[in-house]
C-alpha cells in the first residue's frame, strides 16, 4: 500500500532544485512574457486592432499544429528515456555480473590458499567500473583501487582503451589459473560468462554515447516550439486580453521543458542531476566485491 503524503507534492511544486526546469527556463521565460506583453499592447494600444481581424482566426491553426507538437515531443522524450533506461540496465548487468564473478572466483580460490590471485580480482573487478565510467566520460582513469598494487598500475596504459585492458587482464588471469592447474576447464567455462559480458556491457554503453540523436530532428523541434509560441499572442490577445503574457509564458514552460528535459537524459553518462549515478554504482560495486571476498 502506497503511503500518500501531502508534503511531498508541495516539495516537488514549490522547491526548486537545481535541476529544475524553470530555473533554467527563467531568461527565456521572461523574455517571453516581455514580447507578449508587447504584442499585446500594440494590438490593443496602439494598433487598435478589430475584433474583426483576420488575425483572430490565428488560434485556428495552433489547434491544427497542437497535435503535431505534442506527438513530436512525446516521441521525443520517450527516445531519450529508452536511452536513459537502456544504460540504467546496462549498468544494473554489471553490478550483478561483478558480484557473479567475484562469489565465483571467492569459492574456486579458497582463502588462505590463494590471496594472491584473490586478491587480484579483488582488485580488477571494481576496476573495471572505474575504467569504464571514466572511459564513458572521457576521462583519465585514476588508479586509486591500484595504490596498495603498484605492479597493477603500471601494466594500464592509459592512452588506450582502459577498459578493455582490464578486461583482458581478468580473461588473461582466469586462463593462467586455468593452466596452472589452479581451476578445471569447466570452472574456466563457469568464469567466462561473466568475463565476456565486461566487454559487451562496455561496447553497448559505447553505443548509446557514440550515437546521439540526430541534429537536425532536434533542432526542428527548437524551432517549432520557438515559432508555436510567438505566434500565440497574437491571436489570442482578442479573448484574453493582457492576461496572454501568463498564459503564453506557461505553454513556453511546458513545451522547453519536455524538450529540456529530453536533452539532458539522452546523454545519461554525464555528471548532469538527471544523469545516472554511475559514480554511486561503481562505489556499491567495490563496497559489495570487497565483502564477498573478505566474507
Amino acid at each position: 500500500m502506497i503511503n500518500y503524503n501531502p508534503k511531498d507534492w508541495i516539495n516537488f511544486i514549490f522547491r526548486f532544485h537545481k535541476a529544475d526546469t524553470f530555473r533554467k527556463l527563467t531568461p527565456l521565460i521572461i523574455g517571453v512574457c516581455i514580447y507578449s506583453f508587447a504584442i499585446a499592447w500594440l494590438e490593443m494600444e496602439y494598433w487598435k486592432i478589430a475584433d474583426t481581424s483576420p488575425l483572430k482566426q490565428l488560434p485556428i491553426m495552433h489547434s491544427l499544429l497542437g497535435f503535431a507538437i505534442s506527438m513530436l515531443l512525446v516521441f521525443r522524450t520517450n527516445t531519450a528515456y529508452d536511452r536513459w533506461w537502456e544504460a540504467r540496465k546496462l549498468w544494473g548487468s554489471l553490478v550483478n555480473n561483478s558480484r557473479n564473478l567475484a562469489m565465483k572466483i571467492a569459492i574456486m580460490l579458497p582463502v588462505g590458499v590463494d590471496d594472491a590471485n584473490r586478491n587480484f580480482f579483488r582488485k580488477m573487478i571494481p576496476a573495471f567500473a572505474v575504467a569504464l565510467k571514466n572511459h564513458l566520460r572521457q576521462e583519465s582513469t585514476r588508479t586509486e583501487l591500484f595504490e596498495n598494487e603498484p605492479h597493477l598500475a603500471t601494466r594500464i596504459q592509459h592512452d588506450k582503451h582502459v577498459p578493455n585492458q582490464i578486461a583482458m587482464m581478468m580473461f588473461q588471469h582466469a586462463n593462467d589459473l586455468y593452466k596452472s592447474g589452479k581451476i578445471s576447464g569447466e570452472q574456466l567455462i563457469v568464469l567466462n560468462a561473466e568475463l565476456q559480458s565486461f566487454t559487451d556491457i562496455c561496447g553497448a554503453c559505447e553505443r548509446i554515447r557514440n550515437t546521439p540523436i540526430p541534429y537536425s530532428y532536434s533542432a526542428f523541434i527548437k524551432k517549432f516550439i520557438f515559432i508555436y509560441v510567438l505566434t500565440l499572442p497574437i491571436g489570442y490577445v482578442f479573448n484574453l486580453g493582457y492576461y496572454v503574457v501568463p498564459v503564453v509564458a506557461f505553454v513556453f514552460y511546458v513545451l522547453a521543458s519536455l524538450e529540456l528535459v529530453a536533452e539532458e537524459i539522452e546523454e545519461p553518462f554525464g555528471s548532469d542531476e538527471n544523469d545516472l549515478p554511475i559514480d554511486k554504482i561503481g562505489e556499491n560495486i567495490h563496497k559489495h566485491v570487497e565483502e564477498l571476498f573478505h566474507r
